[in-house]
């Protein structure tokens, strides 16, 4: 069972090194691109491709992910890994925006993938990541595509300050 240190021990900077940061992301559908994301991402053993394409496009129709400000997370329902050191977060800019149902009405062109092995470790990193969101510094990063040392550097700079 996962501790509360553990949880404490996870940084973002370290999950998006692991997940990775992608660019121009086809698609014309939610559907689409998360399928195409899901393509290029690389996936610990154990977790196949179609399982999280499944997973995440079933999480979509419940109730979108998208958070505003052209920003989605999207994520599984329910943890799909089993081990902690496997989580994974990954950034991707679309090619073009797509109406992702936001309640701000903006069209999404970042996505911010979430994959986690424990609810607690998801709803830790969803809360920071939402935290980061929230900031115009870190927004900025996204609206312009910053590369991905200067999102992780933005990210260790915000964690040096939650500790």
């Amino acid at each position: 069972m996962t501790g509360q240190s553990d949880i404490f021990s996870i940084e973002l900077s370290s999950l998006i090194e692991r997940g990775g940061v992608f660019y121009n992301i086809g698609g014309s559908s939610v559907q689409e691109v998360l399928s195409n994301l899901v393509e290029v991402v690389t996936l610990p053993l154990g977790l196949s491709k179609e399982q999280l394409k499944k997973t995440i496009i079933e999480r979509e129709e419940l109730m979108p992910t998208a958070v505003g400000n052209g920003i989605a997370l999207p994520h599984p329902r329910s943890p799909l890994l089993a081990d902690i050191k496997d989580q994974f977060i990954t950034i991707a800019f679309l090619q073009k925006a797509i109406d992702w149902k936001a309640l701000d009405g903006r069209p999404v062109q970042t996505l911010i993938l979430i994959v986690s092995a424990t609810p607690k470790t998801h709803l830790w990193t969803l809360s920071r990541i939402s935290f980061l969101c929230q900031q115009e510094s870190f927004r900025s990063l996204l609206e312009h595509r910053a590369s991905k040392e200067e999102l992780i550097g933005a990210i260790r700079t915000a964690e040096v300050a939650w500790k």
